[in-house]
């Protein structure tokens, strides 16, 4: 058990040092401190969010299609950037939220789209606005996206920035790359319309495990927008299926002959990993899958108990003549113990093992994960794996730290307090949390023991597999 002491000693301390500094300034010039007291006092460093200020120019902003509006970034009131947007909401059950998440492409003086470079990311022209909101630690997201790319796999890049629109502050938001093929972002071929043979067929491909929305054709899961498993999830009891959506090329683009090689590479994969010589290296799932990436990515989910992991927000991609890889990563707003359904809260089980706990939930697992673990060859690189990373980017003192640079970062920037005086969830059941706390302090002492738990649980269960 992590007992609170980083974080809040950091806030806590720096409290402290305000009130030191305000009785500093509040003494007479009869009575002043010695002058080597005085010298040794250590100041805070001053940090500052960026700003974006978002204009609507008078147009409301919906879920669909994205209104025109302009924004500047600035910090310390050095702008360092400033143009046209297209915006509108974003998410799914989030949209329920008074504060709204958001996404947003830059556009130029014609409102065409434009490729820019926002707070010294690469160049693109889709972003999108995180709204921490049932997620009082505010960093859930950003601690996981950092933890992935600190292991060589690509996640959006992420900063805590504050937002306004039309002069009226919103709060603590975190900036975000939104999931897209690109060199800088998800790195795969951009599979033209006319590629429908040969190795040009082969990639790139994204495909999503996930609710339909935004750009889906159509009504619920079709023919249009996706194509569905041939296999039952295990354990579930309503005759629930496994759909992967087409991300990339979406559904209004891809021809019918890419969705025939992407939709048959799954159901080869799915029936070499099904059939009895599964674990064959040549004629079993390895011929069809980047092993590497599935662990990494079940590893990620796992450390966090993502209660939608697997089943949710699920990206996988393919390269033009390459195998299937897992990630990116996405959307872990409800991981780290901040649900409370179906074990979403708990540190000693395992997230693949969701249909097991809710057979009747409509989004289930694919049985992919239970089967890999019968594996021992992919057990021993999972094993391996995981000691590897324990000793480096997933140690306690690598994570923990993140989690205090984070911590140090919003209360010293003042931004702690702005959000929750504009939004007083704290000591407030928001939808779905595990625990809540009354105050930021306990927030966070939640999420640092909660990881400790799983970290220790988890060393635990991988060393006996």
């Amino acid at each position: 058990m992590r007992t609170l002491q980083s974080s809040p000693y950091k806030a806590l301390r720096y409290v402290a040092l305000c009130l030191v500094m305000l009785y500093i300034s509040g003494c007479s010039s009869d009575d002043p401190l010695p002058e080597k007291e005085v010298e040794e006092i250590e100041v805070p460093e001053v940090i500052e969010l960026p700003l974006l200020a978002i204009s609507t120019n008078g147009n409301e902003i919906v879920d669909e299609p994205k209104s025109d509006a302009t924004f500047v970034i600035s910090k310390s009131d050095v702008i360092s950037y400033e143009g046209n947007m297209g915006i509108e909401i974003r998410g799914a059950s989030s949209q329920f939220f008074p504060k709204k998440s958001f996404g947003f492409e830059t556009r130029d003086a014609v409102n065409e789209d434009l490729d820019v470079s926002l707070l010294d990311y690469p160049e693109e022209e889709d972003w999108i606005l995180y709204a921490p909101y049932s997620d009082k630690s505010l960093m859930r997201n950003m601690l996981i996206y950092d933890l992935s790319r600190a292991m060589q796999r690509y996640a959006s890049r992420t900063q805590f920035v504050e937002v306004s629109i039309n002069g009226i502050d919103q709060g603590v938001y975190v900036f975000m790359e939104k999931l897209k093929r690109d060199s800088n972002r998800i790195d795969i071929n951009k599979l033209k319309e006319d590629e429908n043979s040969g190795d040009d067929l082969t990639g790139g491909y994204i495909l999503k495990i996930d609710k339909t929305a935004g750009a889906n054709l159509g009504e619920g899961y079709n023919d249009q927008n996706s194509f569905a498993s041939e296999y039952t999830p295990l354990d579930a009891t309503l005759g629930q299926e496994i759909n992967f959506l087409y991300e990339e090329p979406d559904a209004e683009d891809i021809t019918t002959a890419q969705k025939g090689y992407i939709s048959n590479y799954i159901a080869a994969f799915e029936n070499a990993l099904a059939s009895d010589n599964f674990a064959d290296t040549e004629t079993g799932y390895a011929a069809y899958i980047d092993v590497d990436s599935f662990i990494d990515f079940f590893i990620l989910n796992e450390l966090s108990n993502n209660v939608d992991g697997y089943r949710l927000s699920t990206f996988m991609h393919k390269d033009k003549n390459e195998k299937l890889k897992m990630g990116p990563i996405w959307d872990f707003n409800l991981a780290f113990g901040n649900a409370d359904y179906c074990d979403g809260g708990a540190t000693n089980v395992w997230a693949y093992k969701f249909n097991e706990r809710c057979p009747e939930d409509f989004w289930q697992i694919p049985f992919w994960w239970e089967r890999l673990m019968e594996d021992p060859a992919y057990v021993a690189r999972l094993k391996a794996r995981w000691n590897e990373l324990r000793g480096g980017v997933l140690s306690d003192s690598a994570i923990f730290g993140s989690v205090d640079t984070y911590t140090t970062t919003l209360i010293q920037s003042g931004a702690v307090d702005a959000n929750f005086n504009l939004w007083p969830v704290l000591g407030v059941y928001v939808w779905p949390n595990n625990f809540v706390g009354n105050t930021y302090a306990e927030e966070l002492g939640y999420l640092n023991d909660w990881i400790g738990d799983r970290l220790s649980w988890m060393d635990s269960q991988i060393d006996t597999l």
